[in-house]
């Protein structure tokens, strides 16, 4: 199974089950129905969203370097800078 038929099947559970909560076919406590149900999509919202960009910081702060990776980039430069020299660029 696919990442994106996963995440269909778990939107598609999700937007059942909330609908069936919503509309009252499963019986609920009033305060639950009346003040929490409602806004539950908008918590599970703000949830993820939180946690989506303290993931991205997390990994921001800790992203490690690449010597590698820095020296072949370095390599490359020179040599289209050299290129663009021998076709007769200015820099």
């Amino acid at each position: 199974m696919t990442r994106a038929v996963e995440a269909f099947t778990a939107l598609t559970l999700f937007s059942i089950v909330y609908i069936a909560l919503s509309v009252g076919l499963v019986p609920l406590p009033e305060i639950i129905q009346n003040q929490i149900i409602p806004v539950f999509p908008w918590w599970l919202l703000m949830t993820f969203g939180s946690y989506s960009l303290g993931n991205l910081g997390w990994h921001i702060m800790t992203f490690s370097d690449c010597p590698k990776a820095y020296a072949e980039l370095l390599e490359e430069i020179q040599t289209a800078r050299s290129d663009l020299v021998s076709k007769g660029v200015v820099l």
